[in-house]
């Protein structure tokens, strides 16, 4: 191929000096004091130091340091969801989602929301702060006057202010749907219900009531019928569905650090902490995952939803979860493990999906979710993962590349840039891929009851999806390339992320009284907190994986982050079983090595691909054509010269037909290292591994 002088010269022109800057890892700094949240320190009690001092940096990150000092394209530096503050929210650029008076473009949902009250637990909100055995209600609200706690409770959910910092679920569902569904809320009640909370809440711990009471009744009969004897039947139909709030902690927030986290047994649960009136009966009460919690923590309500229809939650409930429950009144199922369960499971999607543990998300992690009003941990949700975003239809066939594994082999490699799902992709940008399998998963078989890694097999999709820690996904851990295995079905798990570091991630949960560091469980959802692929070398995580039996391969080929702050990524995939019609070439330009630093040169090599497209072939779901135009190239380096190493900033490099660019080798020199080197960068084609080339630099110490 003889390479156009336009193109050559554009080539030589672009090779530059590696700015000082980016030769060195920045340093982390730890997690920064929050003085708007005193609990963190002091209004916990004094005996369980839940939260632990950390190092600044992560362990993944520890471990995948380049000893070269050389800053990687595309570090992963994941963050402990325990150490986030209000300061970790990033506003999407252009966006004013949490304006109330915008609708949504396709249905703004219209909720009611229904106070119930109990003759022995008045709202929280309404009581002095730390008035309770809980120690809510906390400084930031509290002696609301009961006639006005169905209209703070409408405003803290559905109304920008200082005390919800200006996040509600119509900014959620706005910014996750991409402005298509709104929602608004309006308060109705206090109303107080005929029986005391216990007796609704222990409806599966009957056992656990005490003698004299009922512990059968129905939240929701009740509440409902108070509700219609107030407003009528005729406003009630004006509503699309019903929240329903009880008034309390909720038992999803307060098992754990009222249970296993504060008492060394259940026979350790002192009185204070259990059944009033009733001696008979023990201080503790089973709980959902593990077999006991304090009696007073086990006797709150569960939030749950029924679809179509309402959903129960409790004040220390955060807007993440409300966002959790309406996503099952609008039809899809959970997708979570039990990470206490014996034998142990890994999490399906944990943090990464609002249908799994992303509704804990939000600042100090999910043992702040007891507090009330709830604006810490369950405070601001992830979004709805690829899978679930086609479902509700919150995003645009044209924003969804569909592949058929079948078809790829035929095709060849397809190269996508897909954008992060917090922003908006444009008309002609992606949100995500989705590979279906025609023929079913052929992942061999498994046993969930003996490798907690297990998938249980029988999907019907990969998803390539990209989060960045903005908007909602701002109290995510880490930014990247998500990556799935999917069911059309509600078929728990139905989304199974890849985790790109499966091994444990080494992150303790909680600390005894005692001093004792407990870790989290091999099942717990922060396990996937270093799941996403990032692109380059040394990045503490994967760019590429492979699927052996269900014949893919996917590539994280670069990352990008455009002048407004968007981020996206380009991703390749291809079938191990067929390179397509196209006809693939590579030939490499040799480059001049340029110092950089002391003992770093730089050479930047031109890369052509000098092969050729072809008419598309395959059955895709839809014309892919226009994604058929590259290759992808491995490149590999290595130095001649006493002293000397090689490190490629990026191991892979994705070019299309007739096109061209630069690729990087550093060539870093130890101290009594030759003064001479020489670079060899080979390229291979990931299509035809045959076709390869090679090209050679000569770099000078200093």
């Amino acid at each position: 191929m003889i390479v156009p002088k336009k193109l050559l010269g554009a080539f030589l022109s672009a090779i530059v000096l590696i700015p000082m800057s980016l030769m060195a890892t920045p340093a982390s700094a730890e997690p920064p004091a929050d003085p708007e949240h005193p609990w963190r320190l002091g209004h916990w009690p004094q005996t369980q130091p839940w939260q632990r001092d950390e190092p600044a940096e992560n362990p993944a990150a520890q471990r995948a340091r380049p000893t070269t000092g050389i800053a990687p394209i595309d570090p992963q530096n994941w963050q402990n969801p325990d150490h986030m503050t209000w300061a970790d929210y990033q506003k999407v650029p252009g966006t004013n989602w949490n304006d109330p008076d915008v609708k949504g473009s396709v249905r703004t949902f219209k909720g009611a929301l229904v106070l119930l009250d109990y003759p022995n637990q008045p709202f929280v909100v309404t009581q002095p702060q730390g008035s309770t055995i809980f120690g809510n209600p906390s400084a930031e609200a509290h002696d609301v006057p009961r006639d006005q706690v169905a209209k703070f409770y409408q405003d803290f959910l559905n109304t920008p202010n200082d005390l919800n910092r200006g996040h509600t679920i119509h900014e959620y569902w706005m910014e996750d749907s991409g402005g298509r569904y709104g929602v608004e809320l309006t308060g109705f009640g206090p109303y107080t219900m005929p029986g005391k909370d216990h007796e609704y809440a222990l409806e599966y711990q009957r056992d656990a009531c005490p003698a004299g009471d009922t512990c059968t009744r129905n939240l929701r009969t009740d509440g409902n019928a108070a509700w219609l004897a107030d407003v009528g039947q005729e406003v009630a139909d004006q509503f699309d569905f019903v929240f329903y709030v009880s008034a309390g902690q909720d038992e999803s927030s307060t098992w754990q650090e009222f249970g296993m986290m504060k008492f060394p047994a259940k026979e350790d649960v002192p009185d204070e902490w259990g059944p009033e009136n009733d001696p008979a009966l023990p201080n503790w009460s089973r709980t959902r995952y593990v077999e006991w919690t304090s009696w007073q923590a086990g006797s709150t309500f569960w939030p749950n939803a029924r679809f179509g229809v309402d959903s129960v939650q409790a004040e220390s409930s955060g807007m993440a979860v409300y966002a959790h429950e309406l996503s099952h009144i609008m039809g899809i199922a959970d997708n979570y493990n039990n990470p206490y369960g014996v034998p142990p499971r890994r999490a399906y999607t944990g943090i990464w999906e609002m249908l799994s543990r992303g509704s804990f998300n939000g600042p100090g992690g999910p043992h702040s979710r007891w507090l009330i009003p709830p604006t810490a941990g369950a405070s601001m949700g992830a979004q709805h993962m690829l899978r679930n975003k086609i479902k509700l239809e919150m995003v645009d066939e044209k924003n969804v590349l569909r592949l058929s594994r079948e078809a790829l082999d035929e095709s060849g490699l397809v190269t996508a840039r897909v954008t992060a799902r917090a922003a908006q992709p444009g008309d002609k940008g992606l949100s995500g891929v989705n590979i279906s399998f025609d023929t079913g998963d052929k992942s061999p078989a498994c046993d969930p009851n003996t490798d907690p890694l297990c998938d249980g097999g029988g999907y019907d999709n990969y998803t390539v999806e990209v989060v960045d820690r903005m908007g909602s996904d701002s109290f995510t851990p880490d930014s990247g390339v998500l990556l799935a295995k999917t069911k059309n079905a509600d078929r728990a798990p139905f989304e199974w992320v890849i985790d790109a570091n499966p091994q444990d991630i080494g992150m303790t949960d909680y600390v005894l009284p005692d001093g004792t560091e407990v870790p989290i469980t091999i099942g717990d959802y922060r396990q996937l907190s270093d799941a996403l692929f990032h692109a380059g070398t040394d990045s503490g995580s994967e760019y590429e994986y492979v699927d052996e039996a269900n014949r893919l391969h996917f590539y994280i080929t670069d990352v990008h982050r455009d002048r407004k702050g968007i981020l996206s990524y380009t991703v390749a995939i291809r079938s191990l079983d067929g390179a397509g019609p196209q006809r693939r070439g590579v030939r490499l330009l040799p480059a001049a090595g340029l110092p950089a630093g002391k003992n770093l040169s730089t050479c930047k090599f031109p890369l052509f691909n000098t092969g050729r497209s072809a008419p598309a072939q395959g059955q895709h779901p839809e014309d892919v054509s226009g994604h058929l135009k590259s290759d992808v190239y491995r490149l590999t380096a290595e130095v001649s010269g006493r002293g000397w190493t090689a490190q490629v900033p990026n191991a892979l490099a994705a070019v299309e037909f007739g096109e061209g660019r630069t690729v990087t080798v550093n060539a870093v020199r130890d101290s009594g290292g030759a003064k001479l080197a020489r670079v060899k960068l080979t390229a291979t084609s990931e299509s035809d591994p045959a076709k390869s080339a090679t090209a050679t630099c000569t770099v000078i110490g200093l």
